[in-house]
């Protein structure tokens, strides 16, 4: 399998592909749909044979025994990011948009202020305010194009109404790869403020060349606040398997998610944790060093492409495969912009007010897709474009 391959995703049941005319108007038979997060490649064949194996056997009943899971699990922490986490401190989700959720309930009531920094992820502002909780939108600075998060500013934004914060690391849709010490500012604030840190780090695995991700379990003193949120999901592109994984040391905490879990009846789908435990190996392992290498080259082409175009300007991409561009310089509306991308270069990208305080004048684009689709993305967008030459 090369990541070269065109799969033609189009009436599949696909979000990204077979929902972009309904949803942005950009027609199904010559749009390119680069919004929703998931890539146009096949997952590693070792992924594919433990789904074959399951349907080769052909009887689809409850999972039991889930050590080999959990085993994979924490095989692939130690070995990519240093992290060292006992079994039992891993719950499964349905995806962490439901893990996400998940603690919102569990570890917050309605009316209370939850902290998000924007732009940021758009789920979480939905499933937060699905909550009945408060959006709280702490807006991040820039500084050479790159996003900065400004805690005097913040601290003052307080009203002791605040119980948790939600960190995207690495950051969706900015791509920033954080630092220790933002880390240690991030958890610095949590404790003056006496907030739960929910740090979302599913797209930790795909760091470009000469960044390294910190894992939150690696900053000391907040261990009795911390709930980690990690998945197969992103990395193997495997969203549909609808896995992901709440990791939480403290016993307290552990115990009120673990009840809500209970509560609510849910269980983890076989098919995710056969092929969580399938692609946390070495031959996935060697599979991710061979996409972000892929990866990397699409950034390096796309990012050219664009800076290229007057007006337009790309957020430098340590990490993912989302591209954040700006379109302020344009001159241009926020829908004169748009249109020009969605309706002259028939390209399917979603919109930057979404994301929060801060995305106004932004688009982001998915870049996980062969690189034959980014060479004709930055075509059509120069052509859409072309009166600012």
């Amino acid at each position: 399998m090369s990541f070269d391959d065109i799969i033609d995703r189009r009436d599949t049941h696909c979000l990204k592909w077979d929902m972009m005319e309904k949803l942005y108007d950009v027609p199904q038979d010559k749009g390119l749909a680069m919004w929703v997060a998931d890539m146009d490649f096949r997952p590693p064949q070792v992924v594919l044979d433990a789904v074959q194996a399951q349907v080769d056997h052909g009887v689809m009943g409850y999972f039991g025994d889930d050590s080999a899971y959990r085993a994979a699990i924490q095989w692939w922490m130690q070995t990519r990011h240093g992290w060292s986490l006992e079994a039992d401190h891993i719950f499964t989700t349905h995806g962490l948009v439901n893990g996400t959720a998940l603690c919102v309930d569990t570890f917050t009531k309605p009316g209370d202020g939850v902290v998000v920094f924007t732009p940021v992820y758009h789920a979480f502002a939905k499933v937060i305010k699905a909550n009945g909780r408060r959006v709280v939108e702490c807006e991040m600075t820039q500084d050479n194009g790159r996003y900065e998060m400004d805690f005097d500013a913040y601290d003052a934004q307080m009203d002791g109404s605040e119980r948790m914060v939600i960190l995207c690391s690495p950051h969706n849709p900015g791509g920033r790869v954080w630092s220790r010490a933002e880390l240690q500012a991030v958890a610095a604030f949590a404790k003056r403020h006496e907030l739960i840190i929910v740090s979302d780090e599913i797209h930790h695995d795909l760091v470009m060349p000469g960044h390294t991700h910190i894992p939150m379990t690696a900053i000391e003193g907040i261990e009795d606040r911390l709930v980690m949120m990690t998945a197969t999901t992103k990395t193997f592109n495997i969203a549909g398997s609808h896995a992901g994984n709440v990791i939480i040391a403290d016993p307290d905490l552990r115990a009120k998610f673990a009840a809500r879990m209970m509560a609510l009846g849910l269980s983890p789908n076989s098919f995710g944790l056969f092929m969580a435990t399938a692609a946390y190996s070495p031959e996935g392992a060697t599979w991710v060093d061979e996409l972000v290498g892929y990866l990397d080259g699409n950034r390096q082409l796309f990012d050219t492409a664009i800076n290229a175009i007057p007006g337009l300007k790309s957020m430098p991409l340590d990490a993912t495969y989302l591209s954040w561009v700006n379109f302020e310089d344009t001159g241009m509306t926020r829908e004169e912009f748009t249109h020009r991308v969605e309706k002259d270069a028939c390209i399917a990208v979603n919109h930057g007010p979404t994301f929060g305080k801060g995305g106004d004048n932004w688009l982001r684009f998915n870049i996980a897709t062969p690189r034959a689709r980014i060479i004709e993305a930055t075509e059509r967008l120069a052509a859409a474009f072309g009166d600012l030459q």
